[in-house]
């Protein structure tokens, strides 16, 4: 069974540090994207950032560029999301999702096929 676990969620305050962490199992991604995606109560869910398989092709939307990093680790099949300088707006509903297709980016929800059950990330100011 195909499974990404997020974990690393919380409550910060303003320019405070998280680290998103999503681990895979039942399925080995070497060949595809995999990304960060958030939704907001009441917005639409939305791509944060995309990774390739080999780590040359990397996308950030451009509210978390320069604030946000993602990365992953093939050994270990696992995803992170390392964020710093947050802000109130990023307080949302962060999920990792990949793709079984060879995408280089994982940008819109349709380029995804797999999801997480989600992390709650709340930001105070």
């Amino acid at each position: 069974q195909v499974q990404l676990v997020e974990s690393g969620g919380g409550s910060v305050q303003a320019g405070g540090s998280l680290r998103l962490s999503c681990a895979a199992s039942g399925y080995s991604y070497s060949s595809g994207c995999m990304a960060w995606f958030r939704q907001a109560p009441g917005k639409e869910r939305e791509g944060v950032a995309s990774i390739h398989y080999g780590g040359g092709y990397s996308w950030y939307t451009d509210s978390v560029k320069g604030r946000f990093t993602i990365s992953r680790d093939n050994g270990k099949n696992t995803l992170y999301l390392q964020m710093n300088s947050l802000k109130p707006e990023d307080t949302a509903m962060y999920y990792c999702a990949a793709s079984t297709y060879p995408y280089r980016y994982c940008i819109r929800r349709s380029d995804v096929d797999v999801w997480g059950q989600g992390t709650q990330v709340t930001v105070s100011s």
